[in-house]
């Protein structure tokens, strides 16, 4: 059940905007696209998404952490086997947490015969958009999603100062604004493979990602909204109860929020120092 309940019209469908338990994640409300955050490294999160998964039976399934080259590689023969795809996949040497955390989502797809897209972008390519942009990086396509547009003084701020707290503080605050350039190359890409594998396959899709692109306000929503304003979307953040300080405990920038307990984890501050 509900937690908190507000109706609101979020894009082109309503739906109840709050607080639910991770137990009841398998009762979302219906959407063509349904966005899963996450905080990476914690296991309760993508048990969330697998239950959630397992509820919707999507047809497509997009993940910020796979190249479309990568997800191509995946076979049904591949998802009965952890091993095998981990390597096939070449998971654990990409830098995200260990595969092991991630498998029950693979598992739960699994099941729904879903289609696998990847929405990752080389490096090299983000830091071309650090650089010059992620209009110019993203191409053609660049004003649908809303590229081509400088973010508003205000939200540039806020997204500066995330960014800097994010990296410890440990990097100068003027490299920070090519950090937003980057992420808003990702959040553009995770909206266009969503986009691509609704036209396919007719959805639903489930996008697999974390909680900086679920983002309603800024962030893949946003973007996909912007693209393709007839899709009803949802946007469902795996929050920690700690929470960044960016995220405003009474409403996060979410249609419906999950909380868990923090995974334990050292200090990412110590990468920096």
């Amino acid at each position: 059940m509900l937690k908190v309940a507000v109706f609101l019209s979020f894009f082109s469908g309503l739906v109840q905007a709050g607080e639910i338990r991770l137990a009841d994640i398998g009762h979302l409300p219906p959407a063509d696209v349904v966005f899963l955050g996450e905080v990476h490294d914690n296991p309760q999160h993508h048990r969330g998404q697998a239950l959630a998964i397992s509820a919707i039976r999507p047809k497509a399934a997009v993940f910020e952490m796979l190249t479309p080259e990568q997800a191509a590689r995946i076979t049904p023969a591949r998802l009965k086997d952890e091993a095998a795809l981990e390597k096939a996949l070449g998971w654990n040497v990409s830098g995200w947490p260990d595969f092991s955390l991630y498998y029950p989502v693979f598992q739960a797809l699994a099941e729904t015969g879903a289609r696998f897209y990847g929405a990752a972008k080389p490096r090299n390519e983000a830091r071309k958009a650090f650089d010059n942009g992620a209009a110019k990086v993203f191409g053609a396509q660049a004003s649908r999603f809303g590229l081509d547009r400088p973010l508003p003084p205000e939200q540039l701020q806020h997204r500066i100062d995330e960014q800097y707290e994010a990296h410890c503080q440990a990097m100068p605050r003027e490299m920070m604004g090519g950090m937003v350039e980057a992420q808003r190359l990702r959040d553009a890409a995770l909206a266009q493979a969503a986009l691509k594998a609704y036209q396919q396959t007719g959805g639903p899709v489930v996008v697999i990602t974390g909680n900086g692109h679920a983002r309603k306000d800024w962030g893949a929503p946003a973007l996909l909204h912007k693209a393709a304003p007839d899709l009803a979307l949802l946007s469902v953040g795996f929050l920690e109860t700690d929470a960044e300080a960016d995220v405003d405990p009474q409403q996060p920038p979410y249609d419906l929020w999950v909380y868990t307990e923090p995974a334990p984890r050292e200090d990412p501050c110590k990468a920096f120092q």
